[in-house]
C-alpha cells in the first residue's frame, strides 16, 4: 500500500485544502509574492515492513492582482489542494521559482517513492 498527502505552509501556519471559494481566496492572497514551504510525506506497507519519507520544497508566487486571484479561483482549480493551488495547473502562470520537488509539489515525490520501493527490494 502506498499514500502521499500534502500541505502548504506560509510563516509556520498549516494551509489545507480550502473550505470554500472565499478560503481559496484567503489562502492565495496570502501567498501571493510570497515564499512558502510545500510539505509532501509519502509511506509505503509492504507485509510487515513501513517506510515513509518526506519531501520538502520552496516556492515563491509573483505578486498577483486581487483579479488574477478571483479569475483562478472561478477556475475551480483550487478547491480540494493543499494552499489553494495546483502547480501543474494554471497556478503555474504565478510560480516565480521554486526549490526541491516539483513532483513532490504536485502530491507524490517520484524521487523519495523510488528510493523507498528500493528500499523493499523493487529493481527500478
Amino acid at each position: 500500500m502506498l499514500c502521499s498527502d500534502t500541505t502548504v505552509a506560509l510563516d509556520g501556519r498549516i494551509l489545507g485544502k480550502p473550505a470554500d471559494a472565499d478560503d481559496a481566496r484567503r489562502m492565495l492572497t496570502g501567498l501571493a509574492g510570497r515564499e512558502h514551504e510545500v510539505l509532501t510525506a509519502v509511506a509505503i506497507q509492504h507485509g510487515a515492513r513501513r517506510l515513509a519519507a518526506l519531501s520538502v520544497s520552496r516556492v515563491r508566487f509573483a505578486a498577483m492582482s486581487a483579479q488574477q486571484i478571483d479569475a483562478y479561483v472561478a477556475s475551480g482549480e483550487p478547491m480540494g489542494k493543499a494552499g489553494a493551488y495546483g502547480i501543474q495547473g494554471r497556478a503555474a502562470a504565478h510560480v516565480q521559482w521554486l526549490q526541491g520537488s516539483y513532483s513532490g509539489i504536485m502530491g507524490l515525490p517520484l524521487f523519495e517513492t523510488a528510493a523507498l520501493l528500493r528500499e523493499l527490494g523493487w529493481a527500478l
